[in-house]
């Protein structure tokens, strides 16, 4: 209990004050965001077209080619794909955030948290972004859309907390650890193939499931084909455990960020 209320005042403390570099915070997420596509011809389109590009890819690969059995297969990965997209670019652009920062790190001060944030809010704002292509094709593919879509923010707050914790913890160790970024480039390329992204869990043996579902990214990747494709509530018994420890990996990324934080300027 006092484990817990050292830490909820701890983390309230860091609101607050991430709360006054708000500014800053907006800033480095529309800098990211140009950025990202500036010198291009179609410049911020990017943002649509791959995920255009990528349905096409996916209609006439997957159906056609390697014969998979789904009904309505690409809306079943794309409404699957783009979340994950979200929650590994979080991640993995996070992770260098402090260090491809090192000028602004040790000549200014201002919450060093804000960095690996803004990482996740870019994209965080890419996949929502991402929605405009996502609705009107589920309405063409024949998807009756539902009021359960009410159920997408909660569902997109516990993925983002999940993402910010281990982009905390990530973006602290890589400093520390230069390695970091390689190690977690493998993991997420594990990662994909136990969560069900271009399968459905019925694949697996009831047995496996149950050991799948560990994965706190089935049930966030299943909640969102739940509310997107299928038109019904998610399962919130299985949501509930992805909020948990979604939550306690937020908490220790926060304490591992703060307590590499005090190095940052030695090691940078």
């Amino acid at each position: 209990m006092v484990v817990r209320m050292v830490a909820a005042l701890f983390m309230f403390i860091e609101v607050r004050e991430i709360f006054n570099y708000r500014h800053m915070l907006i800033s480095m997420v529309q800098r990211e965001l140009r950025s990202r596509y500036k010198g291009s011809f179609l410049g911020f389109l990017w943002t649509f077209v791959n995920p255009l590009l990528q349905l096409a890819v996916y209609s006439i690969v997957f159906p056609y080619i390697l014969r998979v059995d789904q009904e309505n297969y690409p809306m079943f990965l794309f409404v699957a794909l783009l979340p994950w997209i979200f929650f590994t670019s979080s991640i993995q652009n996070a992770t260098t955030s402090v260090l491809g920062s090192a000028n602004l790190v040790t000549k200014i001060y201002f919450p060093r948290i804000i960095l690996p944030l803004s990482s996740v809010c870019t994209n965080l704002m890419n996949y929502i972004y991402s929605l405009v292509i996502v609705i009107p094709a589920l309405l063409i593919t024949g998807v009756d859309l539902t009021i359960n879509l009410l159920w997408f923010p909660l569902i997109l707050l516990i993925e983002f907390l999940f993402a910010l914790g281990l982009a905390l913890a990530f973006s602290a160790l890589h400093v520390k650890f230069r390695d970091a970024a390689h190690i977690i480039g493998i993991v997420i390329f594990c990662w994909f193939y136990i969560t069900p992204i271009v399968f459905p869990m019925t694949i697996f043996p009831e047995t496996m499931q149950q050991y799948i579902m560990l994965n706190p990214m089935v049930a966030i990747i299943e909640a969102f084909r739940d509310i997107f494709l299928f038109g019904q509530q998610p399962n919130f018994s299985a949501l509930i455990y992805s909020a948990l420890v979604s939550l306690a990996t937020l908490i220790i990324g926060f304490f591992v960020f703060k307590n590499f934080e005090k190095t940052f300027a030695e090691d940078l």
